[in-house]
């Protein structure tokens, strides 16, 4: 069974080994792994996607890396089968294949590129325009300066919402059910990415 497990280690020669060593001692098999933030601080965030071999329970991954100094899972979880990571420049390669589609192209990619749920392209006037399959129907546009974190929606609201602008009337937003958290790498790319949308669009 596929997993995607999010992992903290110290940015030094040799960390991503003794975590794939652990992952591997307790059953798993690495399938790839993408750099999500290196931080001023000597860490390092890194998504790792991987297969567990038959009975083997996710909690024993989760041990085996905890057990490492200076390691720390953040989070773990299933991962669709047949799923794979996607990086950026990957991403704007098929923008590219159909320019005057690049803005549609980029809701269908955006939840394979940075691990969420759903996203959705929102106007201004007229709401949700385009959505993946799990997007909400309606969600309210929010005036943005910049790529950001977006507040839940109410306080039982376990999403966790992330969003760019396209132009003056029409946003982006990504959403993760439950976690984890958008860091700010990712807020950053997913800025980086509309922005590109937009323009193999106009070109």
């Amino acid at each position: 069974m596929p997993f995607l497990l999010r992992v903290e280690l110290p940015d030094v020669p040799g960390s991503l080994g003794r975590v794939a060593t652990a992952i591997g001692m307790a059953g798993g098999d690495i399938e790839a792994i993408e750099i999500v933030e290196k931080r001023d601080d000597g860490t390092a965030l890194d998504d790792v996607l991987l297969e567990t071999a038959e009975g083997t329970m996710p909690d024993s991954i989760v041990s085996a890396c905890n057990s490492l100094d200076g390691v720390k899972v953040v989070w773990i979880s299933r991962y669709p089968a047949g799923g794979n990571l996607t990086l950026d420049l990957e991403a704007v390669e098929e923008l590219t294949v159909a320019p005057t589609d690049a803005l549609t192209k980029l809701i269908e990619l955006l939840p394979r590129t940075f691990r969420a749920d759903w996203a959705a392209r929102v106007h201004r006037a007229k709401g949700v325009v385009q959505g993946t399959s799990a997007a909400p129907e309606e969600f309210e546009f929010v005036d943005l300066h910049g790529p950001s974190r977006l507040e839940p929606e109410t306080e039982d609201d376990v999403t966790l919402y992330a969003a760019a602008r396209l132009d003056g009337n029409q946003i982006v937003v990504i959403g993760r059910r439950g976690g984890p958290e958008f860091v700010d790498s990712e807020i950053a790319r997913l800025g980086h990415l509309s922005g590109l949308a937009v323009t193999i669009a106009g070109a």
